[in-house]
């Protein structure tokens, strides 16, 4: 079978009838079995190869069935009774049109494939077809489309490519359009970017065609349905039961709050589980572009931005609903995100009797966020000497919160920063604690420890007065295991 890769054996020379193989000619044999091997791995190559070149010519050739069989679907469907129509209804109707179908056009389907078509089917009809899949996976947090043949998800802090994918650009373009039409909003060459909620409270943005180069361009952040508390927090190795101890305090004793980090760190998850420490008794308002924030407790009252729309009208930008928040007697006030010019609403909020406020902004450190803010109220055109802001800002803000997500995909708390007053033209910080890196595992695990600076907090005495005397063993350092 491999004589072709093989040398053409030389004559035979003669010997006596009890000679014995020379050292060539043993030293020969491993040769040629060398070369077996690499002839065998070749084979092997090309075997995997047309069984990868098979499952794609399956794939296309079941994408191809499907969207002959949606588009029956749609021909035959009375779209109008869908609303009306129980599931099991539904799929039955599916199963009678795409049997009819099949059999028209004698196409053959074993009774795996007929189950895998009837469901993608379904969630053409009903969801947002391919991606129904990946918005039911659990484990999945974000959806990244990079045109139609390019689908990312991000699992455990990582981005994997997946192998679903959409037919071509219109059928993407056209899931696009049902998303957004569902919420009164248009997606065109005219108005090419959309920023959305689906209906189970997940963020959704998409940029289309020509401004999206390669093809449309969608995110998805999904909603998580179950309510992270601090325990399942410090659980998850996000931090310690001494740092949720003195966040308690903190948030307890109404000091105001941001939490600070980059996209995707944790954010919103961190300040969802420290409104578990409010008291039910108390007003709260929460204001966000999307809605995402799960508050735990009775009183709470939501608001939500509103863009304009096509014509340019009807904008209500958070400043305006932070504005109207002042009027409507809360305890406390949550912005969702601050990124413009609501900041100075919100810091007068903070100096003017919203004790226990919060929000979150995008930086990388306690510092950074302070001249996230600086930059911020400048950007909102307010003139004012940036001594006069920072002191604004230091009596508004008490506690940075850091969130980070690390290079292994997982998210920590790594540092826990007090603002305790102006030395000069400078806001002054103290650290009380931080996420100590080491090193990295073999395989690329980051190997670290929270522990405090041994900095006991400014706020200590407040703590006390308000029934939170923590003990001074939280602030002392922890050696390195």
């Amino acid at each position: 079978m491999f004589s072709k890769y093989k040398k053409a054996p030389a004559a035979p020379a003669k010997a006596a009838p009890d000679a014995k193989p020379t050292a060539d000619k043993v030293t020969q044999l491993p040769q040629s079995g060398g070369v077996t091997r690499r002839a065998v791995a070749k084979i092997a190559a090309k075997a995997d190869d047309a069984a990868s070149d098979r499952d794609r010519k399956r794939r296309e050739r079941m994408s191809e069935i499907k969207l002959e069989l949606h588009q029956s679907l749609l021909d035959n469907l009375n779209l109008a009774a869908l609303e009306h129509a129980s599931e099991q209804d539904l799929r039955q109707e599916i199963i009678a049109i795409s049997t009819e179908v099949l059999e028209e056009k004698n196409i053959v389907l074993n009774r795996e494939d007929r189950q895998t078509i009837t469901q993608e089917l379904y969630d053409e009809v009903t969801g947002l077809g391919p991606l129904e899949t990946l918005l039911k996976d659990e484990t999945v947090n974000d959806i990244l489309v990079n045109g139609p043949r390019q689908i990312f998800v991000e699992r455990a802090g990582k981005l994997e490519l997946t192998d679903i994918t959409f037919k071509d650009e219109r059928h993407l373009l056209r899931i696009i359009d049902k998303i957004v039409s569902a919420v009164g909003r248009r997606v065109d060459e005219s108005n090419p970017y959309v920023d959305a909620r689906l209906q189970d409270g997940s963020r959704f943005n998409a940029m289309v065609p020509p401004i999206a180069v390669d093809g449309s361009l969608v995110s998805i952040r999904k909603f998580k349905k179950d309510k992270l508390g601090i325990d399942d927090l410090v659980n998850f190795g996000a931090f310690t039961e001494e740092m949720a101890a003195y966040l308690q305090a903190a948030v307890a004793t109404r000091l105001n709050v941001i939490v600070s980090g980059g996209t995707g760190s944790g954010k919103t998850t961190t300040l969802n589980a420290l409104s578990s420490f409010i008291d039910n008794a108390e007003r709260i308002l929460t204001i966000e572009d999307t809605a995402e924030l799960q508050l735990q407790q009775i009183h709470v009252g939501r608001m939500e931005s509103r863009p304009p729309n096509v014509e340019g009208k009807g904008e209500v930008s958070p400043r305006d609903c932070l504005k109207n928040a002042l009027r409507m007697r809360p305890d406390r006030i949550i912005v969702g995100e601050t990124r413009g010019e609501e900041v100075i609403d919100m810091l007068q909020a903070m100096n003017t009797g919203h004790d226990g406020s919060m929000t979150t902004i995008h930086a990388n450190s306690a510092r950074d966020g302070i001249s996230r803010l600086e930059n911020m109220i400048a950007m909102a055109g307010v003139e004012m000497p940036i001594k006069a802001v920072r002191s604004q800002i230091a009596s508004a803000v008490n506690l940075i919160v850091q969130a980070s997500r690390l290079q292994d995909g997982s998210r920590r708390m790594t540092s826990i920063t007090e603002i305790t007053g102006m030395e000069g033209d400078v806001i002054s910080m103290q650290e009380v604690f931080r996420f100590q890196r080491v090193g990295l595992t073999p395989d690329n695990k980051i190997i670290g420890h929270f522990t405090a600076t041994g900095v006991r907090s400014h706020y200590s005495e407040r703590f006390r007065l308000w029934g939170y005397d923590l003990p001074a063993s939280i602030y002392e350092p922890i050696a390195a295991q």
